[in-house]
């Protein structure tokens, strides 16, 4: 279940709308900047968690939209659902917890008696639904653990005391008491909880779990953006990051309970940028991505020492500014490349057809700014090294393309128009496959940098491209 042998360097956990994605970014700068960083100095011995209000299915729709990482663990549907790894597995001890303190029939009944209360819309078939009454099993954001509604923003503290009280009835008389806990977020979208779940809970119980098993991570860094983030900031001895973009509730919130924890900013940058302010500002570890490093040749900058990741991570950033046209069209570039690569070095495309490397540098002439005025990205994911002998490493990876771009918001989109509609407005293309790379330092310096003696790749399930011509390493 645990990727790590030992504890975390770093583990950071972070709200994703408005905090790790910027909405407002079309170019997806602040993320890819982050995910940059992320993959070449903390995926390795660090850990990453997304902590989120979205049910599975809105959370797996967003991975659709955005250029995300995978993390190691992920929180959703306001801190009552933990899964770990690729795979998704839920924490089934998360849900005993939850399950002690919950009744599912009771929600159902005292919410039904507030004609005040709205379902959040989902769909059906393409269908807008608005009831009143909800069946746990079938509406996507009424999850195992979670009812989530509508209400006016004016009628909102009327009915959350009126509904707390109502609880509270219920639960001394099946001698329950305190069965729920209400959240209120962005004013007119309410939760109902469990006692005891939320994102602090949820992170409370992880950093129990993992110091149980002596596998508790030196440093946590928390990031949000709004109310339901709050509780994140609350646990102990963590470090804290308000991005610059959050919300008036979290920061009253702050004002009002943290405003001397100097493990607490708030900070001038938005969103993943912010993130990345934060950990720089707290010295939990490196906090230049390559991203911000203006080096166009892959074989300029060399590390002291071998460096695998460093390697492929630059190359692929290099890859997607030539497409984009974002540096200059020299043959130097390419030369370079071919230098870094094994004459007889083999790539082995997605689809199974072979080419010599060489070839497949010589092809990149034909694509040079081909993605130009594109929102055009390319991100690597989970990149780990394996070293196997004293001069080879295997690296394998995820390697991301996302062409054009999607609406703004839409997140948003899709609880206002019916799914075949926002299906059809977004424009994005989403492709994704798996990736190992031998790479070898035998007669090579470090000045030169790792020989690339072997590319294959194999399409990741649902992301394969119609174009595969179109597909570079």
């Amino acid at each position: 279940m645990y990727r790590l042998p030992g504890s975390a360097r770093l583990m950071i956990v972070s709200d994703l709308d408005h905090t790790m994605v910027d909405h407002h970014d079309p170019e997806n700068l602040s993320i890819l900047r982050f995910n940059a960083l992320w993959e070449t100095h903390y995926r390795r011995d660090s850990l990453l968690v997304f902590s989120t209000g979205r049910s599975p299915t809105l959370y797996k729709q967003l991975r659709k939209e955005k250029p995300m990482l995978t993390p190691d663990i992920t929180i959703m549907s306001v801190g009552t659902e933990i899964t770990y790894g690729n795979s998704m597995v839920p924490d089934d001890g998360w849900v005993e917890v939850l399950n002690q303190k919950w009744d599912k029939n009771i929600v159902t009944e005292e919410t039904s008696k507030f004609a005040e209360l709205k379902l959040q819309v989902c769909f059906r078939n393409g269908i807008k639904s608005n009831a009143y009454a909800f069946d746990f099993d079938s509406e996507t954001e009424q999850r195992p653990h979670k009812a989530s509604f509508y209400v006016q923003k004016d009628k909102a503290q009327e009915v959350t005391k009126a509904l707390s009280e109502r609880f509270e009835i219920r639960g001394k008389c099946k001698q329950l008491a305190d069965i729920m806990s209400l959240f209120s977020s962005g004013g007119m979208d309410l939760d109902v909880l469990p006692q005891g779940a939320g994102k602090g809970q949820a992170l409370a119980y992880l950093h129990k779990k993992f110091k149980a098993e002596g596998k508790l991570p030196n440093n946590t860094l928390v990031c949000g953006d709004s109310g339901n983030d709050a509780e994140l900031f609350t646990i102990p001895d963590v470090y804290g990051v308000m991005v610059s973009n959050a919300q008036e509730e979290l920061l009253h919130w702050h004002a009002a309970n943290a405003k001397d924890n100097p493990k607490i900013i708030h900070a001038t940058e938005r969103c993943a940028a912010g993130i990345i302010q934060a950990i720089g500002h707290f010295s939990l570890g490196p906090n230049i991505s390559p991203r911000d490093v203006s080096v166009t040749d892959p074989s300029d900058a060399r590390a002291e020492s071998f460096d695998p990741v460093n390697d492929v991570v630059k190359f692929y950033l290099f890859l997607e500014r030539w497409r984009r046209g974002e540096i200059e069209n020299s043959e130097h570039y390419l030369a370079n490349l071919k230098a870094a690569c094994c004459s007889s070095g083999v790539f082995v495309h997605p689809s199974g057809v072979e080419r010599s490397l060489h070839d497949c540098i010589n092809a990149l002439n034909g694509c040079y700014g081909d993605k130009q005025g594109n929102q055009f990205r390319i991100w690597v994911d989970q990149v780990l090294p394996e070293q196997i002998d004293s001069n080879t490493w295997l690296v394998k990876f995820k390697k991301w393309e996302l062409s054009d771009g999607s609406i703004e918001d839409n997140y948003r989109l899709t609880l206002l128009v019916p799914e075949v509609v926002a299906q059809a407005l977004q424009s994005e293309e989403h492709h994704g496959c798996m990736t190992t790379v031998l790479l070898s330092s035998k007669d090579a310096s470090v000045a030169e940098g790792l020989k690339w003696v072997h590319v294959h790749q194999t399409w990741l399930v649902g992301e394969q491209s119609d174009d595969q011509s179109a597909w570079f390493f």
